[in-house]
């Protein structure tokens, strides 16, 4: 008889902490952590999935966004994840995030300045910010620690730190999420 191997699924190895961008309650009792790529197609169809989860779970849930740009398939997700870094250096990161999501077909560099233009971000300092890469060690370590995590493409969600391995579709993370729910409650 062969032994019943059970699986496990990967765990996020990089607790979310006060460096991560954080939408929420800090008490929630599930976490929606999400790696993503700006220029991805699929963080794309999800990124309205999870404005809408947001939306259903309010103050049980707290969403967490981890840049995980795939520079060989998307070569303007880097600089997408710097000028969304560049706005979270004055306190828009969320704003910036949803405009690219919403803006996928259009992230080049002039389009990315016209956004932080219209998001009223002081143009000088977000400039400096994305022409010297500021932000791209914190985007290397977002990477990395999706690496370490399992993660090996674009959207991956890890759910009170264990990665979900169903689609990204409404109902299957909703599923998902009120089952951790649920076990939290326990």
């Amino acid at each position: 008889m062969t032994p019943r191997r059970t699986y496990h699924a990967p765990r996020l190895t990089l607790p979310v902490g006060p460096r991560d961008h954080i939408r929420g309650p800090s008490d929630a009792p599930v976490t929606l952590l999400e790696y993503g790529d700006y220029e991805c197609p699929f963080c794309g169809a999800a990124h309205p999935v999870v404005k809408q989860i947001e939306e259903l779970m309010a103050e049980q849930l707290r969403l967490v966004f981890r840049h995980f740009p795939i520079t060989t398939l998307h070569p303007h997700a880097e600089l997408a994840a710097e000028a969304a870094e560049a706005a979270g250096a004055q306190h828009r990161f969320w704003e910036m995030h949803d405009w690219i999501y919403q803006h996928q077909d259009t992230i080049d560099p002039d389009d990315l300045r016209g956004a932080a233009a219209r998001l009223g971000l002081d143009l000088e300092r977000y400039d400096a910010d994305v022409e010297s890469h500021r932000f791209a060690p914190r985007i290397r370590e977002d990477f990395m620690s999706g690496v370490r995590s399992g993660v090996n493409g674009t959207p991956t969600f890890f759910i009170n730190g264990a990665r979900h391995d169903g689609d990204y579709e409404l109902e299957t993370l909703l599923d998902a999420l009120r089952e951790a729910l649920l076990a939290e409650a326990r």
